[in-house]
């Protein structure tokens, strides 16, 4: 018997089936409990229980703010295991289309706005440190053990400073905002009655105004016309309000270079994926990933000794 099924055992349940749903880029696997009437989703944490606490802790605080997220019905803080309400398998990216964009988006970005006035208290700031140490992964999994590129100092030196670029451009925008950090369209579930619901939120941070619309609208899951893209984020600077003297280049600029921070740290996370963790599929997202980098270093000149050292990559 596996373990979850004897805590489900525990909790009073006898009849039902029991499925694995995912097994995300996390140590977390997630079930579906199906009884006969209805059905829950159980996350196992057991690889890493202490991230079951922030789970909650930020479940708590969205809820608060308004924000759909699955109710905890039950918990095994000891083994790691929450009982949650299942919001089904239907995910924005499976509804997305030519027809649905907009109002989805909408409604996504109604999301964000509720979730920046949720409350930060005690959580970790995403700050120019942490930007930066994001950005390195690149270098460290997708350059070295991905690619088996090493650069030399002169390479190493380019990139630092273009780095550093970036994180400096992230950091001038507004901060202090609760940030999901995975915003994404697999991350936006659609239950029924049109409502969007929010998961995998645990790693949440206190960081910058574009963050969350950024992984929303430059979603390596998602080729997106930058038109129509960025008509959608300049909505979120109205609907925000408090941003009237900030110019559309100016907002447009900050959405840029937070996306390319985001991108470069995802090259670096998606092969340390395959490498480190065994989990290759995540390889198949990197050209998606290239596109948006390279798209935005074509815009801004001063990012080009960025797209020098990807050259070197053959793809």
């Amino acid at each position: 018997m596996h373990p979850i099924e004897a805590w489900v055992n525990e909790l009073g349940y006898s009849e039902y089936k029991f499925e694995l749903v995912s097994d995300d880029a996390s140590y977390r696997k997630y079930y579906r409990l199906v009884l006969k009437d209805k059905s829950y989703v159980i996350m196992d944490s057991s690889m890493q229980v202490e991230s079951i606490y922030p789970f909650i802790d930020i479940s708590v605080r969205l809820l608060k703010a308004k924000v759909q997220v699955p109710r905890v019905y039950a918990q095994n803080l000891t083994k790691g295991y929450l009982l949650l309400e299942d919001l089904g398998n239907t995910c924005l990216l499976d509804i997305l289309s030519d027809m649905s964009y907009k109002m989805l988006y909408t409604k996504a970005i109604h999301e964000i706005l509720k979730i920046q006035k949720a409350d930060t208290e005690g959580l970790e700031l995403y700050d120019g440190d942490f930007l930066m140490f994001e950005m390195d992964l690149m270098q460290e999994w997708y350059l070295n053990q991905h690619s088996w590129i090493t650069l030399n100092e002169e390479e190493e030196a380019s990139l630092n400073a273009v780095l550093t670029l970036i994180k400096d451009e992230v950091m001038s925008q507004p901060q202090g905002y609760f940030v999901h950090r995975d915003f994404h369209s697999r991350n936006i579930m659609f239950a029924g009655r049109g409502k969007a619901s929010v998961i995998d939120y645990q790693d949440a941070r206190i960081g910058a105004l574009t963050y969350d619309l950024v992984s929303l609208l430059k979603d390596v899951y998602v080729k997106f016309d930058r038109e129509k893209m960025l008509e959608l984020a300049l909505e979120f600077k109205a609907l925000k309000g408090g941003l009237k003297e900030v110019s559309s280049a100016e907002f447009i600029r900050w959405f840029d270079f937070m996306g390319i921070q985001r991108h470069i740290k995802i090259l670096g996370i998606f092969a340390r994926l395959k490498i480190r963790d065994g989990k290759p599929a995540y390889i198949n997202d990197i050209p998606m990933t290239l596109l948006y980098i390279r798209e935005t270093i074509g815009l801004y000149p001063e990012l080009k000794p960025l797209g020098k050292i990807l050259d070197k990559v053959k793809l």
